[in-house]
């Protein structure tokens, strides 16, 4: 099926493809001038720019900033009015310009020149104004815009995005960023919940239903009523986990339950997992074994029980 609004779609993407395509290509020793001008900064990256790549400078500097890279947007207008203070010495600045002449930049540009501060450049034109004042210049591939007429910024914004992701992932690969770093950037939302630690989650101290091997069940009963978790964890004389009892446990002793210990009717050595797991990982053990709640203990020494996580907390955090 086409249709002139299709035709124009795969049109303006194929374009755009075709120039990041382009993009990678042409990239050069440049670039890792450009890592290393960031990397040795001791501030952040001040990222800057007006109109459409105003906005891409946002985007760079979000996703720098949530990937180990402290950075920064300036509006390069608000900079000439007072905004200038916010760049340090120790800052670098990062200017996205395609055409390398917007008259918004001068002030900042001639900021940075005049404390030495240290100045990429990002544009398509490297005789412009901007790119004759830069330490460092990533040119953008000088191809027509998406839209076919030059005036809509498309090719190049799209160009422009790409390269700031590019810098971004390559500086965060180099400092070993992790997915519990990015977890530290963002705790809220599904992201967030899906990096969760089952540390984070988990029931502790005098929540958890705890009961020793001689208990009677009468008592384990009341504890198990008292916690609301459903189970009750069994410890030995040494605070170890030695088995859980939970209400498989307690319908398979019914005849006479009420004359047992809890060690007559505890499943030993019951599934458990650690406290840096993730909560994901809680989710999947608990489904695959049809189980609603796990112990929490640290795997690599003794098994004393730490916490404890239910299903129903990881899915009111968005997980499974």
């Amino acid at each position: 099926m086409s249709t002139p609004f299709l035709d124009t779609a795969r049109r303006v993407i194929r374009t755009e493809a075709d120039a990041l395509t382009t993009l990678a290509e042409g990239l050069d020793a440049r670039f890792r001038d450009a890592i290393d001008l960031l990397l040795n900064s001791k501030g952040r990256v001040i990222v800057t720019g007006i109109g459409k790549s105003g906005h891409i400078a946002r985007k760079i500097a979000a996703t720098m900033a949530s990937t180990g890279t402290p950075a920064q947007f300036v509006h390069p207008a608000e900079a000439s009015h007072g905004d200038l203070g916010m760049i340090t010495s120790a800052d670098v600045v990062l200017a996205i310009s395609n055409s390398g002449e917007a008259p918004e930049l001068a002030n900042l540009v001639a900021y940075a020149r005049r404390f030495d501060i240290p100045l990429l450049g990002i544009t398509s034109a490297e005789g412009s104004s901007l790119g004759r004042e830069c330490d460092v210049v990533l040119l953008l591939p000088k191809l027509g815009e998406a839209c076919g007429t030059g005036v809509v910024p498309s090719s190049s914004t799209t160009m422009t995005l790409a390269l700031g992701d590019a810098l971004a992932i390559a500086l965060m690969e180099h400092r070993a960023f992790t997915p519990e770093n990015f977890r530290d950037f963002h705790p809220g939302g599904k992201l967030g919940a899906q990096l969760s630690r089952v540390s984070d989650l988990m029931h502790t101290g005098d929540q958890l239903p705890l009961v020793r091997p001689e208990t009677p069940m009468s008592d384990a009963l009341i504890e198990i009523s008292q916690k609301s978790f459903g189970v009750v964890g069994v410890v030995d004389q040494n605070g170890l986990l030695a088995g859980i009892i939970t209400d498989g446990d307690l319908r398979r002793h019914m005849d006479g339950l009420l004359s047992l210990t809890a060690q007559d009717v505890m499943t030993p050595s019951p599934v458990t997992i650690d406290p840096g797991a993730l909560a994901e990982k809680a989710v999947a053990m608990m489904q695959a074994r049809q189980i609603t709640s796990l112990f929490v203990v640290d795997t690599t020494g003794p098994a004393k029980p730490l916490g404890l996580i239910r299903i129903h907390d990881c899915l009111r955090v968005g997980l499974g």
